[in-house]
Formats: C-alpha cells, sequence, structure tokens
C-alpha cells in the first residue's frame, strides 16, 4: 500500500467507513484522529525520551524489571532468530526495558525499537504498546495497521502486564522490523508473549504475598505445577488480597461480573466464587496428587488447584466484614483511567520516605487517601492526622511538639508529647497546612530537615522519624508567592504531589455512590436509590463533595421507609423541581445528568450505570436533545 492510499484508507475510517481492518485498529485510528487530533499525512520520528526522563521512568520500574528480567531473557532465546526485538514498557508507553541485536542498534533506534522509545497513542499513534495500554487486550497491530507512515514496515505484538490489584502496570512487545505480508504469521508470536505475560504477572504475585495463601490454577491437572493459567492470593480470613489477569478473569466469569472492575473483586471471600472455604482451598497441596485436587467454581466450571501456604499463616480467628476489610487499593475508587493513575503513583510511593502533598477541594477524601498511603505504606507506627485549621494558634506549636513540665501557665505537670512524635515511626498527616501560623512553620521546617523536635520550655531536642503526609485544598504555590506560606516549607512537604478531583469530575462516581449506600445500610435493611433519586444525586453538582454526598445519603436513609431512598427523602436543596412519581421528573433529572456531564452522552451513561443505546432511547422518549 502507498503513502497516499493509507492516508485515504484512514480519512475514510474518519468519515465512519470500515475498511475491513480489524476492529480494534479501526478503534485506534478514531482515538488517533477524533481524540488526539493527528495527522496520518505528517510522518512523525520515533521518540526517544531524554536520559533524564528514561532514568526517572526505570527507576519507578525497577522492582517490575528486576521480577521480569528472566522471562524476558528466556523469550528473547526463543525469537531471537527470527529476528525479534523485545520491549517493556510501562504504564506511559516508554521503554524500560530492551533486547534486541546490537548488530542493528542504529536501524532500531531510528525506528523508535530501542530502550527510552515511547509508543503512546497521543505520541505515535496506533501501536501495539499504545493500542494495549487503551484497550488493556493482547494485539497485534502488524505493517499498515500503523496510523504513522513512519511505522508501516514494523509488525508488533503486545500484551498487557497487569499487577497483583488488577491495574495495568505494564506492556511486554516483540517487535519485528520487517515481517511476512500475512498478519496471521504473528498469531505465534502472540502466543508466546501472553505466556511469558503470564509468568511475569504469577511472579509479581508470588513476590508479593509471602504472608498470603497462593492458589494457582489450571484447567487440566497436567499443566498444574508447570504451567498455571490463573492465581489469586488469599488472607486468613478467607479474603481476595491479589491476583494475575487469568486470577481477575476466572473470578470475575464465576459469577458474572466484570474483570476490568477489580474493586468488585478484590476484598470478597473466596466461598462468593468457590463451592470451597479457605480451608478447603488450603489443603489443595503437592501432598496429593495433581488429578485430585479438583475445585468446583461457582459458574460450574471445574479446575485444578495448588495452594502454596504462606510463610507466616495467622491464626485464624472469626472476622467481622466491614467495608474495611476491602485491601486499600480497592477503597481507593472504581476502575477508571484517573484512579488507576493515582493507584499507580501510591504503588510506587508509599512504601519510600518522600513527603506527599495533597491536593483537593474541601470534601474529596483527602484525609481518607492519606490513610490509604499510610496502610499501603507498611510502616510499624501510627497514623496521626492534624487539622491544622482547627487547632488555635497560641496553641499548635505546644500540640504539635509538645512541652516540658512547667513550660507554660496551665501546662500539665507531667509535661506532655507532641503530636510529631505520637508519629514515631509512623505516618504524621498535617491537613490544611496552608492554614499553618507562619512561626510553627518555622518550627516544622526544623523538624523535618533535622529530624529532631525541640519540646516547648526544652532546650535538648528529641529524634524523630516519621512520613510526612500534607494536604491542602488551597494552592501552597500560590500563598508561597503571596508571601503567606514559606517557600523552604513548601519544598519539603511537596517532593510528590497527589490530586483528587471534585466528586462532579470523577467517573467513578456511581461506585462512589454504592460503597456509601453499603456504608448507611444495615443488615437486612440495605440502602438503594430509586431510578429518578439515582439520576438527582448523580447530576447534582455538589459542591461539598464526597462529604456533602456522605451526610446527604445519611440524611435519607434516616428518613426512607424500607430502605428505599426517593427523591423525598433527598435534602430539599437537591430534591426542587425533581417531581419523584411522572415522567417530568425523570425528564428533569435527566436533563440535569447530561448538563452535568456537559452534553458528554457516554459519560452520562457511565454516571447512570446503563449503556449509551438505553441513554438515547430515554433521551428520545423525553425529547431531549443533547446539551451544547
Amino acid at each position: 500500500m502507498g503513502f497516499s492510499d493509507h492516508i485515504e484508507e484512514i480519512e475514510r475510517v474518519g468519515q465512519g467507513s470500515n475498511t475491513g481492518r480489524d476492529a480494534i485498529v479501526i478503534d485506534s485510528w478514531r482515538r488517533c484522529l477524533d481524540t488526539y487530533q493527528l495527522d496520518p499525512s505528517k510522518a512523525r520520528e520515533a521518540v526517544i525520551v531524554s536520559e533524564t526522563r528514561l532514568r526517572e521512568h526505570r527507576q519507578q520500574a525497577e522492582d517490575l524489571i528486576h521480577i521480569a528480567r528472566s522471562g524476558l531473557e528466556r523469550l528473547y532465546r526463543q525469537v531471537a532468530e527470527q529476528n525479534y526485538v523485545l520491549l517493556l514498557s510501562d504504564r506511559q508507553g516508554v521503554t524500560v526495558e530492551f533486547l534486541g541485536d546490537p548488530s542493528f542498534n542504529n536501524n532500531l533506534r531510528k525506528a523508535g525499537l530501542y530502550l527510552g522509545s515511547e509508543w503512546s497513542e497521543p505520541r505515535a499513534g496506533t501501536c501495539a504498546v499504545g493500542a494495549c495500554i487503551a484497550t488493556g487486550e493482547a494485539l497485534t497491530i502488524h505493517q499498515t495497521d500503523h496510523f504513522d507512515i513512519t511505522h508501516t514496515p514494523l509488525s508488533c505484538t503486545a500484551a498487557p502486564i497487569y499487577d497483583m490489584h488488577g491495574a495495568l502496570t505494564a506492556v511486554l512487545d516483540i517487535s519485528l522490523l520487517s515481517s511476512p505480508i500475512l498478519k496471521t504469521s504473528q498469531n505465534m508470536a502472540r502466543h508466546l508473549v501472553s505466556s511469558t505475560v503470564r509468568r511475569i504477572e504469577l511472579a509479581n504475585l508470588m513476590a508479593n504475598s509471602r504472608h498470603d495463601l497462593v492458589l494457582r490454577f489450571a484447567g487440566a491437572p497436567e499443566f498444574l505445577d508447570v504451567d498455571p493459567e490463573a492465581a489469586i492470593t488469599v488472607d486468613s480470613a478467607g479474603c481476595i488480597t491479589g491476583m494475575t489477569h487469568g486470577g481477575a478473569h476466572m473470578l470475575a466469569t464465576s459469577r458474572g461480573l466484570d474483570w476490568r472492575k477489580p474493586e468488585v473483586l478484590l476484598g470478597r471471600s473466596v466461598t462468593d466464587f468457590f463451592d470451597a472455604d479457605v480451608d478447603e482451598l488450603a489443603s489443595l497441596t503437592r501432598a496429593r496428587l495433581p488429578q485430585d485436587r479438583r475445585i468446583a467454581v461457582r459458574d460450574g466450571t471445574v479446575l485444578y488447584a495448588h495452594a502454596i501456604e504462606p510463610q507466616q499463616r495467622t491464626t485464624s480467628v472469626p472476622v467481622v466484614r466491614l467495608p474495611q476489610s476491602i485491601p486499600a487499593m480497592g477503597r481507593l475508587g472504581g476502575g477508571v483511567p484517573l484512579i488507576d493513575g493515582l493507584r499507580r503513583k501510591i504503588t510506587k510511593l508509599a512504601p519510600g520516605k518522600l513527603p506527599i502533598l495533597i491536593q483537593g477541594q474541601t470534601g474529596t477524601g483527602k484525609e481518607y487517601l492519606a490513610r490509604i498511603i499510610h496502610e499501603v505504606s507498611g510502616l510499624s507506627g501510627r497514623f496521626i492526622a492534624v487539622n491544622c485549621a482547627a487547632i488555635p494558634e497560641q496553641l499548635i506549636e505546644s500540640e504539635l511538639f509538645g512541652y516540658l513540665p512547667g513550660a507554660f501557665t496551665g501546662a500539665l505537670a507531667k509535661g506532655r508529647k507532641g503530636l510529631v512524635e505520637e508519629a514515631q515511626g509512623g505516618t504524621l498527616f498535617l491537613d490544611e497546612i496552608g492554614d499553618m501560623p507562619f512561626s510553627a512553620q518555622s518550627r516544622l521546617l526544623r523538624v523535618l530537615a533535622e529530624g529532631e523536635v525541640l519540646p516547648v520550655g526544652g532546650a535538648v531536642p528529641r529524634k524523630v522519624n516519621f512520613r510526612v503526609v500534607s494536604a491542602s485544598h488551597r494552592s501552597l504555590a500560590d500563598m508561597v508567592a503571596a508571601g503567606t506560606f514559606r517557600e523552604d516549607l513548601y519544598y519539603r512537604l511537596n517532593a510528590a504531589i497527589l490530586s483528587l478531583p471534585p466528586l462532579s469530575e470523577r467517573d467513578d462516581f456511581p461506585w462512589l455512590l454504592d460503597r456509601l449506600l453499603e456504608k448507611h445500610g444495615e443488615a437486612g435493611r440495605p440502602l438503594r436509590l430509586s431510578d429518578t433519586a439515582r439520576m438527582v444525586v448523580l447530576g447534582y453538582h455538589w459542591p461539598g463533595n464526597i462529604r456533602e454526598l456522605d451526610n446527604a445519603l445519611a440524611f435519607a436513609g434516616a428518613l426512607c421507609e424500607g430502605g428505599l431512598i426517593t427523591v423525598e427523602d433527598l435534602p430539599d436543596h437537591l430534591s426542587q423541581g425533581a417531581r419523584p412519581a411522572s415522567d417530568d421528573g425523570r425528564e428533569a433529572a435527566l436533563r440535569a445528568v447530561l448538563a452535568s456531564c456537559k452534553g458528554n452522552v457516554s459519560e452520562a451513561a457511565r454516571r447512570l450505570g446503563i449503556d449509551r443505546t438505553t441513554l438515547h432511547r430515554q433521551m428520545r422518549r423525553f425529547g431531549i436533545d443533547r446539551p451544547h
């Protein structure tokens, strides 16, 4: 296919035609045209990031590279004679590991098949790595499947690597500079890449689950101990704590759930998915022959299982199941790109000691996020929360840093340990740090810089070691510019910045809504919303964010009958203008949801928990045009 023919085909696809390409290619081309505004007539050279950026990406992916290396080397030995190149890309599409024939380095670098190459769709157009990140599926982008004419000689096959919490964390790609014309020639490549990814995910799961029961599954006993197809981890209470991608598929299929929403799988009891409890599953060790380790899945499938006992199994005791028993990452939010990105950052940042600054409007859940960071960090000390706006200015230094006996009038006879010392070995969370008085900012800076605290009235400092997480709904950078916040303290606190969006901008709003309904429900009386009430809630702008939503549901739950919340049960400022028992009420609520989504029908459908076809049908019924 010539240059002009390739451009013409892409343009026809952009106009709505289907040219016979695989659907995954058609969808990617349309993203390139509509979402990324790429021009197929402008060839772009392959992008190799700077040494500094590459070093940053490799450092963030260091653990994965270490775990994946033996699998990559094994795969490369299998395909090297066919002139394949291996690329391991991170979630941003940057190649953090590369295996290829050194004699072809110049050609490979020019083609972008090299360490540091960036293969995200917005940067490179349709390509295997970028399309894999966008779809979460293993795929081949062969020759003229590529959007950019620069890449049409290449044939690339990629498979996603998921972490144990169900988030796509990397992509393994094998590519050829030139290949046979037929796309089916790459079927074996896809099989090899997928097999390698399965082994990498299993190794990662094993490395991060030393204290949980590991269960590996296969459809035939002959493969159980040598090449399992799926794996999960289970804690001593019988709750699922981790899974490979195959494990997520297995669990989701057994109950008709969506594997793309790991939060509906993590934290649930194994008895929800298997016809066996945790003790029965734990007995399926190598002490029994593979053919004797049969296990029935809830959808009727029979699998073979291999149980690997944890290194330190805690004593099994009855556990009260509460929402907090869900693993921290599962409680963070729904399976949407924004929250998945937040999960990836926390996974990397939490175990370290870098100070973290959380920014977001009031009520977006900044302290909730800080507690999750502490939980994931593995720190043995306590989580100490300090609301800097709530402590009177004259008391904040003594509250934070403590005081000696007789330090001031009214001081306790024994003195008092400050909140900074209370956080020893743990996390100090400074909420609304922007409201801390200037004098206390100076004292805090000294504590962070020198790792020691001087109590009020004291002369000898005390050593302290803790992780600091701070939060503010105000822009600290603007405060620094205005001279109301110390610049040197600001740079001590913002080594890493995490941003929480307002509730109205969260694509997982329906997930949050359902979790809060669960929170306020009671045993035997779960809370639920009528269709119209749900539309009203999802269409409201929520200036107070999650805190306001939480309060509104608590209020409505106390008023409603039989656990069903109607519009009449909602706070007055929500229900005004929506008549619950009429089509007019549903129409008004539907208009509100569409308006809050700025006319984006896909986003409105996601918020309402329905598909686009159903939403379009409702819009036609009520005579609603898409808002502009």
